[in-house]
């Protein structure tokens, strides 16, 4: 079973989308904000991520930017939701992005083919030869920007 970590700092939107993804069956993991969600992410490696722009503390956006730095944590696929619209990083940080109000079969649709071109994805991806010796130790920010 899946496991997906949902990042917000709205309790009634986390609510609504866990209520969603528990009801399909995947393990759902909460966090309020991008610090909490990036130790929880170290701590249960989620399948995928769906994380909020607009946070206090770490946003969306750096929280994105902390999970690149870490080779166990960088593949792991994320869908970045706002009611703004959408930041242009650069590189590419996230691999969807959805507007608020979400869209729940929008939503459920992006969850499910994240989940499965993962393999495919992890398999494909080249490797660095840059990347740092543990998957805990951090790459160097270079490689990122």
């Amino acid at each position: 079973m899946p496991t997906i970590l949902l990042v917000d700092n709205e309790p009634d939107i986390l609510a609504a989308m866990r209520m969603a993804l528990e009801w399909r069956g995947y393990r759902v993991l909460l966090s309020e904000d991008g610090s909490t969600a990036l130790e929880k992410a170290g701590r249960n490696l989620p399948d995928l991520i769906v994380t909020d722009c607009s946070m206090p503390e770490m946003d969306g956006v750096e929280l994105c930017r902390h999970l690149k730095l870490y080779p166990a944590l960088m593949t792991i696929p994320v869908i970045m939701v706002s009611a703004a619209a959408q930041p242009h990083p650069q590189p590419a940080l996230w691999n969807a992005f959805l507007l608020k109000p979400v869209n729940l079969d929008a939503f459920e649709s992006t969850v499910e083919l994240l989940l499965l071109s993962r393999p495919l994805r992890e398999t494909l991806r080249p490797l660095c030869s840059d990347r740092a010796m543990s998957r805990w130790q951090p790459v160097s920010s270079e490689l990122i920007s």
